[in-house]
């Protein structure tokens, strides 16, 4: 009896065995996981462009600056390294207008076949818009580049950048269209706070000379007035003849200030202040921003605010209106994107 038993046992353990599920098997760790779709590959020009673009692009796609902040981009010459970032870009923007034509040769001449080049400017802006003046004659034959300062030229720059990102990355347009949308009521909310400021400014202040003129397309859309361009055409020191005529020019409108620039740093402006009795202001930023990269006011918007402050305060206005103005990014800090330095 006890044989049998043990008999019965053993063929039940086996027939239970037998329809039992088989076990998972076991999960390896090197199992792959799907890939994250590719981001876009884009490279820009100066600071301005390189932070609007991340305004637009957020973290679809990886962003590289290739004129280093505080660096005079008309004459910037891209390095030999760049030829490769240019090369592997699947859009490459840059201001136009003549702005960077080094960089413009360079990309023209190692941009993939199905690389972008997009001038901004020329998308802004008909001929019969352009600017020439002290420091872009027109007989020079290049209009002054320097539209970034009017807001809604910015505006536009987001506009065709969102619109060409949408385009190659169609995946994501209402992503793109999304932080476009937040920008442009970030930029109406710019404007009202540049107006407030210019008209703390005394009307008899509202005038600006500078050393590099980039405020071409800013002072008309604010009733203000740029008189005037130390700097010569070829970027070169005004000769002794002209610096006689800028002194004569700023004692008979008389100029509060006149403003310096961080990317021409220039020895005759303090001369012009000590015999005019301007207050001579050294950092008015052409395109060079606030802050460092992570920073709240490291953007486009920051640049712009930073200059109304700097401006109310040299001419008698409030420069405690642009504190209340939000300068962060619309996707949040911009400390992946890659700026040459």
């Amino acid at each position: 009896m006890k044989r049998s038993a043990s008999l019965f046992v053993s063929t039940v353990v086996l027939v239970l065995a037998a329809c039992a599920p088989p076990a998972p098997a076991a999960v390896s760790d090197s199992v792959a996981t799907p890939a994250a779709p590719a981001k876009l590959h884009v490279v820009t020009t100066v600071s301005p462009i390189t932070n609007i673009a991340y305004n637009i692009a957020g973290d679809r796609a990886e962003i590289v600056g290739i004129v280093p902040e505080g660096v005079n981009s008309h004459t910037f010459e891209p390095a030999p390294s760049d030829a490769r970032r240019l090369a592997d870009a699947d859009i490459i923007f840059l201001n136009g207008l003549k702005l960077e034509e080094p960089t413009l040769k360079l990309a023209e001449a190692n941009a993939g076949a199905d690389t972008q080049i997009v001038l901004l400017g020329d998308k802004t802006i008909a001929p019969d818009e352009y600017v020439y003046d002290f420091s872009f004659p027109k007989e020079a034959g290049s209009p002054n580049p320097h539209l970034w300062p009017n807001p809604f030229h910015s505006l536009k720059y987001a506009e065709v950048i969102r619109d060409t990102l949408s385009a190659r990355d169609p995946d994501h347009a209402g992503y793109y269209a999304a932080n476009y949308d937040a920008f442009a009521a970030r930029i109406e909310a710019l404007d009202e706070a540049i107006k407030q400021t210019v008209a703390s400014i005394p009307q008899q202040n509202r005038k600006l000379l500078t050393y590099h003129d980039s405020w071409a397309y800013f002072a008309p859309l604010y009733g203000m007035t740029v008189i005037g361009a130390i700097q010569p055409s070829d970027f070169a020191e005004p000769s002794a003849r002209e610096l006689v005529e800028i002194i004569a020019q700023i004692r008979a409108e008389s100029v509060p200030a006149i403003f310096g620039s961080e990317v021409f740093p220039s020895p005759v402006l303090e001369q012009i202040a000590r015999e005019t009795g301007a207050t001579y202001v050294d950092d008015l930023r052409d395109d060079d921003l606030p802050g460092q990269p992570g920073d709240a006011n490291h953007s486009y918007l920051g640049l712009m605010a930073e200059n109304l402050r700097v401006m109310a305060q040299a001419l008698g206005g409030d420069p405690t209106i642009m504190a209340q103005f939000d300068t962060s990014n619309i996707p949040g800090e911009d400390a992946a994107v890659e700026q040459n330095q």
